[in-house]
């Protein structure tokens, strides 16, 4: 019997199965060079074998989540850009104090 370790949300958004942790963490921290275990440590409310089953849902549709993560990323640029034009002067600030 196998088990379902992700989970695609109603808004689009995937999550590991019975949690609130969302698969793009597991990902990143994965394509950044994390091991398996390391993310389960960064993660206690996940257990191994879900950070290895997520990871092997990921590299089986990396096609289509890649997408969805690119798409992420472009809406995340937007909303970035649209608060830099909303509001110069507090982006500056916080580009001085980082």
């Amino acid at each position: 019997m196998s088990k379902a370790y992700v989970v695609k949300l109603e808004n689009g958004a995937y999550r590991i199965t019975d949690s609130r942790v969302s698969l793009d963490s597991v990902v990143y921290a994965f394509l950044k060079g994390d091991s398996p275990e390391a993310i389960a440590q960064s993660f206690p409310v996940l257990k191994l074998a879900e950070v290895y089953g997520a990871l092997a849902w990921y590299l089986e549709n990396q096609d289509e989540f890649d997408a969805y993560l690119s798409k992420a990323d472009e809406r995340h640029e937007q909303m970035k850009r649209n608060l830099i034009e909303k509001y110069p002067q507090l982006y500056r600030d916080l580009r001085q104090a980082a």
